[in-house]
Parts: C-alpha cells; sequence; structure tokens
C-alpha cells in the first residue's frame, strides 16, 4: 500500500529518473555519432586509394597500406580494450579515444605525403579502436533489458550503415573536392563530439586495479595483427610468402594466446576473458555475426569489381547504387530494436539468415548481360536482411552476459567484426582474382572472366551463409538483471 505523503517524494525520484534518463540518452547519442564517424573513416578510403596513388606518387602497393594499417592497428588494440574498460573509468577513456581520433584527422587533413598521412591513419585508428567497446559496455551499462532492444538497433545503423555508404560518400567527396576534405569534413564533426562529451560523459562502470599481462599483449599484437594482415593481403600479395607467412604466424600466436588466457582467467587475470563463450547465446551469436560481416564486407568489395568491370558502370552511378540498401539498414534497424523487445531474436535471425543466404544464391548468376538495376534490387533484399540479423545479434549475444563480462564481450565482437571483415574481403577478392587469372590465360575476355569469378566467389559466400540458418535457431532472448534494472524497480516501488 502507499504511502499517502510520500507522493511528492515518489514524483520527486520519477522525475529525478526522467532526467537521468535523459542525460544517459544524450550520453549514448554522443556515443553513437563517435562510432558512426569513425567506422565511416574506416572505409571510406578504398575508393580515394586511386586517387592517392596520383596525387602522392606512391604505388598501389603503397597506397593499400592507408587501409591496412588501419586494420591492423584495430586488430592489435581492440582485443586488449576489455581489460582497458576495466582498469579505467568511461570518460577519460572516451576523451582518450576521441581525442586521438581527432589528432589523427587533423594530421591527415594536413599531411604533406605518403608517410604523414600513414602514421594519421595508425592514430585515427588507436582511437576507433576504443570507442566501439567503450560503446557497447555503456550501453549494457545504462540500458534497461527490456528495451535494450531498440537501443541495440541503433548501434546495428553504426556498424552496418557506415561501411555500407562509406564509399558513396567518397566517392561524392572526391568528384569536386581534393582528397584532403575527406578528413576536413569530418574534422568538426569529431572536435564537436568530442567537447560535448568530455562535458556530458559520465563514469557508468566501477574501475578495478587490474594486472596488465604483458606476454599476453605481445600475444595479441602478433595473433590477431598476423591473421588480419595475413588475410588482407591475400587478394593482393605479389608472393605467397607475404599473406601466408603472417597468416601462419598470425593462427600459431592466437592459438597460444587463448591458451594462455584459458589459464589466466582462472585468477581472473586474463587481458581478454574468454568465459563468454562458455553461454551458447554468446557462441552461436558471435558465429552467426562473423558469417554476417564476412558476406557484408565480401558483397561490398565485389559489387563496385562487377559494376565498374562487366557492366561499366561510372565509379559515382556505383557509389550511388550501394547507397539505397545502406539507408535501408538504417531505417529498419530501430524497429527491429522494437521487434526483438517484444518477441525475442529467434524468428528474426530465422528469417534474416534465410534472406541474405537467398540472396547470395541469387548473386550467383550475374553475367555480363545482366541489368544493372537487379544489381541494386539483391543488394537492397541483402541490406534487408542483414538489418534483421545486426540488432538481434548484438543484444541477445551481450544481453545473456554477467554486467561484469560486459567489456569482454564488447572486445571480443569488436575484434570478431574485424577478422570476420578482413577474412570476407579476402575470400571474395582471393578466389575472384584466381577465377580471372584463369581464365584470363585461356583467352576469354575481361568482362566475361571477372563475371565468371564474381560468380564463383558469390557462390562460396552462399555455401558459407547456409550454416548461418540452423545457428538461428539457438539464440534465445535471455533477460539479465543489471544494476540499471534494480535501480528502476526501486524507482517504481
Amino acid at each position: 500500500m502507499t504511502n499517502a505523503g510520500s507522493g511528492p517524494l515518489d514524483e520527486l525520484h520519477c522525475n529525478h529518473a526522467a532526467r537521468l534518463g535523459a542525460r544517459n540518452r544524450l550520453v549514448i547519442l554522443i556515443l553513437l555519432i563517435s562510432v558512426f564517424v569513425m567506422i565511416l573513416n574506416e572505409t571510406i578510403m578504398g575508393v580515394a586509394l586511386p586517387t592517392l596513388t596520383k596525387d602522392l606518387g606512391i604505388t598501389p602497393s603503397a597506397a593499400q597500406w592507408l587501409t591496412a594499417a588501419f586494420l591492423l592497428t584495430m586488430a592489435v588494440i581492440i582485443p586488449v580494450t576489455g581489460l582497458m574498460l576495466q582498469r579505467f573509468n568511461t570518460r577519460p577513456l572516451f576523451i582518450a579515444a576521441m581525442g586521438l581520433f581527432s589528432l589523427g584527422t587533423v594530421i591527415a587533413a594536413v599531411a604533406p605525403g605518403f608517410e604523414i598521412l600513414l602514421l594519421a591513419r595508425i592514430v585515427q585508428a588507436s582511437g576507433t579502436a576504443i570507442m566501439f567497446p567503450l560503446l557497447i559496455t555503456t550501453v549494457m551499462n545504462l540500458v534497461p533489458a527490456a528495451t535494450r532492444g531498440q537501443m541495440m538497433g541503433n548501434i546495428s545503423i553504426v556498424i552496418s550503415v557506415a561501411p555500407a555508404i562509406g564509399p558513396t560518400i567518397s566517392g561524392l567527396i572526391l568528384s569536386v573536392l581534393d582528397w584532403r576534405f575527406m578528413f576536413i569534413l569530418v574534422l568538426p564533426i569529431a572536435l564537436a563530439a568530442l567537447t560535448v562529451g568530455a562535458r556530458l560523459i559520465t563514469n557508468v562502470t566501477e574501475p578495478r586495479p587490474t594486472r596488465i599481462d604483458v606476454p599476453s599483449v605481445i600475444l595479441s599484437a602478433l595473433g590477431f595483427g598476423g591473421v588480419v594482415f595475413g588475410l588482407s593481403n591475400l587478394g593482393t600479395a605479389t608472393t605467397p610468402l607475404e599473406s601466408w607467412l603472417p597468416l601462419a604466424v598470425g593462427i600459431v600466436a592466437l592459438a597460444v594466446f587463448v591458451y594462455r588466457q584459458l589459464r589466466l582467467q582462472r585468477q581472473d587475470l586474463a587481458l581478454l576473458d574468454l568465459r563468454p563463450f562458455t553461454t551458447r547465446n554468446f557462441t552461436f551469436s558471435i558465429v552467426m555475426f562473423a558469417i554476417s560481416m564476412v558476406t557484408m564486407f565480401g558483397t561490398i568489395v565485389l559489387l563496385p569489381f562487377y559494376l565498374v568491370g562487366v557492366l561499366h558502370v561510372p565509379v559515382i552511378t556505383v557509389g550511388l547504387l550501394l547507397l539505397p540498401g545502406g539507408v535501408i539498414m538504417g531505417v529498419l534497424a530501430p524497429f527491429v530494436g522494437r521487434i526483438y523487445d517484444r518477441a525475442g531474436p529467434t524468428v528474426l535471425l530465422i528469417v534474416g539468415s534465410s534472406i541474405v543466404s537467398a540472396d547470395l544464391w541469387a548473386m550467383t548468376i550475374l553475367d555480363e548481360n545482366t541489368f544493372f538495376l537487379w544489381v541494386l534490387a539483391a543488394h537492397v533484399a541483402l541490406s534487408i536482411g542483414l538489418a534483421l540479423l545486426f540488432t538481434p545479434l548484438f543484444t541477445a549475444s551481450l544481453g545473456s552476459l554477467e554486467p561484469e563480462l560486459y567489456s569482454h564481450g564488447s572486445a571480443i565482437v569488436g575484434t570478431v567484426q574485424q577478422l570476420a571483415g578482413a577474412a570476407g574481403t579476402a575470400l571474395f577478392v582471393t578466389v575472384m582474382s584466381a577465377q580471372v587469372a584463369s581464365l584470363s590465360a585461356s583467352g576469354a575476355s575481361n568482362e566475361s572472366a571477372t563475371a565468371s569469378g564474381i560468380r564463383i566467389a558469390f557462390t562460396y559466400g552462399a555455401v558459407i551463409s547456409l550454416f548461418a540458418i540452423p545457428a538461428a535457431f539457438f539464440v534465445r532472448k535471455q533477460r539479465t538483471s543489471t544494476a540499471v534494472d534494480v535501480a528502476e524497480s526501486v524507482v517504481a516501488r
């Protein structure tokens, strides 16, 4: 029974909760904008490489390092962020991440040559690697489980739309402006986010002293860095040694790294705690997430080859053709989040994985005579399928963990994103390149050889996508109590 005299006090508590909720939403919005800009920056460079090759007087292989160095830095730092998020407060980590990204953007905007631009990309990536796990951990600590799906829908916009529209924005900028404007136009947004975030970001975790295991840091750098570098080089290396040697070193180092983490986590000393994988929901979600990232990045890199090399579509038109898919993913993500909050992930994942697989199989019939608008329709369908996947996967995977594992879970998600993205790009490009080389040697035209290579590459992707469908049946909605949920229940009482 409610005490009549407690009415004004209850109202005060509710008003305070509302203000706190509004502030938390603003904090999360700042983090979302920051991560969006950073991931957009990660993918914006691909279209610019030919321009940079000419303007900076460098070889294409050297220009490729502007992307490879970014990916390598991300792969090395992200596994360490789980420990960083436990050791340091939220606000200083945000300032460090956004400060590094802003500094790198300034350096890139004024870079006089290739070496300084490469340094700028490494500095940018250092900030980007910290920000995504920071966003995920903040959301998991601030947002109640009952509405977490809708918020994860917003994160899905960042993860899926930014890579999709990066080439479009890059193409539009380069068609009218100098390449430096790719960084000049981003800089005010980065500085604004840094300024506002430094004032408003609050600490949402309780730091605790943790020992840094130096051998684990070294093994992590060799393992994740070697694998990403080797995968990134598979389609472009001039000799097999350039790709297979770092890949082999990376795999061995990664195996030793995993063994060491399994031993250290018994004393709660692991650099990257692997206990999230003991949760069924998390494991199956990560498997599906990896497959989704392989297909998304592989498709993003392959479709421009097909549209330009086979159908002879202008580069600017290619960017515009890929834009609707990214926009649709962004529009659908919040609605998918609401459906998740009501119905859970299983139905969404089954439908989404089936659409993605069917679409990839449909792309295996592309040839020299395909109407380019059919490619637009196929890309839109793929985007719809991926939109149905990302939000449930983020929410169900991390929502099934205990709060003390949020930071390590988000670091695992970020690491898998980098590894799967590199693997998808390498797989699709390598398969396509091998078929093109084989057919070109036998006298086939470039258009015919490229179309055949793309069909085979999509066949590989379609086969891989089939494994996601049965995995979808094992992902369930689980509620994990957090401090936020407990606080809300106290206020409600």
